[in-house]
């Protein structure tokens, strides 16, 4: 979860000073880029996976504060819903045979907190959105986390609206519905992957993920329904952007930009993000710090600039730039880091841990090429093709420089994946490692199934056999359970 706030309400002073603040914020971040030392000489990456919570029934658990006292593990966190807890994996440096360690961690810290929550029947679920999750659970009391930030997050996105969200979504079996919370937006649970990087470095970084993000989420597709339709193959993407939606309908038709955004044009620096955060975006959060950030940077000492990172935190870029402060060697240093924001949870530790090889391998080689893609794509082309990914997961047709428009399997198989191979060896990570994740990608897309492709499969095989569609629902997240701990490739599961 983002950061704790003390209020859900703030007057008008309160929302001037604060915007006093952010941009006093963002022009003391300005100048430490020019003469302050980013620490980056030691790249590290980490991990988030939101989870989800079941019962016996592997219907929606409203239990994550019980769960969470169970578990007693920092690295666990509550989000949004009630269902939902968070999985923090402690950064690490990506060379050598770091990724095959973090499997192992990774799962013996999952499975230990199964054991943990499991004691009442509870489960602990990996995947982008909860198949069997119906109006009627978020329609009710309970449904949102115990906690100040998430009030105020709901309040000041229905005062910015004025009126009830309509979440629309086309696919197989359309969605029309009316939201009265931010509801929606807790069953949207991702694996959010970061990198720390020098701040010469990140706008290559940021614009490679840009490219990099609809083969990204073709392969990784993972929630193909929502509410008991059928819709996209990552439907969380459009489900997270219209439930966080702060714009009513004439404010869409003048153009105004949308909270959750991939954005629209390449950067040349990391100041390009912050200063359109500031410039496009209202606060929804103005809380205030003591922090006199130029008196900080005057004195010597590394200011925090908490009003430009709680404002960051309330626009939701699907790779969005972080400023952090971290104690290394016994002193304060800043650094900066690029959060992927794209790739659903699930299905199994070893697809998302392939999906981050993927993603830091082919990031290494697209931001280090002397002829970069960004280049010769435009950027509506990128984002047309992280829609296209959205919509048809791996059956998806993406535009690539110097191919045209090309199969999203094909595009992996025969030019991103020596790609990935290349940035990986640049990093350091051995072949053994390069040789286990890649395969499973290079795996998928030649079976051409992902979560998605799966669960649909799955569920129409059952529903064939004469089940309810809630009956097939529960019976297919049953089956991804057992397999989510097998810990096989998801594209290795029989429907």
């Amino acid at each position: 979860m983002g950061e704790e706030v003390k209020r859900t309400t703030y007057d008008r002073a309160q929302r001037r000073e604060y915007r006093r603040k952010v941009q006093l914020c963002l022009d003391v971040f300005e100048t430490m880029l020019t003469q302050s030392r980013f620490d980056s000489d030691r790249p590290l990456t980490g991990m988030e996976i939101e989870c989800n919570l079941v019962d016996g029934d592997y219907q929606p658990a409203m239990s994550n504060r019980h769960v969470l006292d169970a578990i007693a593990d920092p690295a666990y966190q509550r989000e949004l819903g009630a269902y939902n807890i968070e999985f923090n994996v402690p950064p690490r440096p990506l060379p050598g045979h770091t990724v095959l360690d973090l499997e192992t961690e990774v799962r013996a810290s999952l499975n230990e907190a199964q054991t943990k929550a499991g004691s009442d029947g509870t489960r602990i679920v990996m995947i982008g959105i909860l198949p069997t999750l119906m109006p009627e659970h978020l329609s009710r009391d309970g449904w949102m986390s115990e906690s100040t930030r998430y009030a105020a997050l709901n309040d000041s996105i229905f005062r910015a609206r004025g009126e009830d969200i309509p979440i629309r979504i086309s696919g197989p079996e359309p969605l029309s519905w009316e939201a009265a919370t931010i509801a929606p937006e807790s069953a949207c649970t991702s694996m959010q992957l970061h990198l720390q990087v020098a701040p010469e470095e990140f706008a290559p970084n940021w614009n490679a993920a840009q490219v990099m993000a609809g083969p990204q989420l073709a392969l990784a597709a993972n929630s193909p329904y929502f509410f008991g339709h059928q819709l996209w193959s990552e439907t969380r993407i459009e489900v997270f952007a219209q439930s966080t939606d702060t714009r009513p309908e004439e404010l869409k038709v003048q153009g105004v930009r949308p909270r959750v955004w991939f954005g629209e044009r390449w950067i040349t620096s990391i100041l390009d993000l912050f200063k359109e955060n500031i410039r496009y975006f209202p606060s929804l959060l103005p809380e205030l710090s003591d922090e006199d950030p130029v008196a900080e940077l005057a004195a010597g000492r590394v200011p925090a600039l908490p009003e430009l990172r709680l404002h960051n935190g309330t626009v939701y870029r699907w790779n969005r730039p972080v400023y952090d402060v971290l104690e290394v060697d016994g002193a304060a240093r800043p650094h900066l880091r690029l959060e992927n924001r794209v790739l659903p949870a699930g299905p199994t530790v070893v697809d998302m841990l392939a999906n981050s090889a993927f993603y830091y391998g082919t990031l290494r080689t697209l931001s280090e090429d002397e002829n970069p893609l960004w280049t010769k794509m435009s950027f509506a082309a990128a984002h047309g093709n992280f829609l296209a990914a959205a919509r048809h997961g791996i059956g998806a047709r993406l535009h690539w420089p110097d191919l045209g428009e090309v199969a999203a399997a094909d595009l992996v198989l025969d030019t991103l994946l020596p790609i990935a191979h290349e940035g990986l060896r640049r990093w350091g990570v051995d072949a053994e490692v390069r040789e286990r994740f890649l395969g499973v990608i290079e795996g998928r897309a030649k079976a051409g199934r992902n979560g998605a492709t799966w669960q649909v499969a799955t569920v129409q095989a059952l529903e064939d056999g004469g089940m309810t569609r809630p009956a097939a629902l529960a019976e297919m997240l049953r089956r991804y359970c057992d397999h989510m701990h097998a810990n096989e490739p998801v594209h290795t599961w029989p429907s």
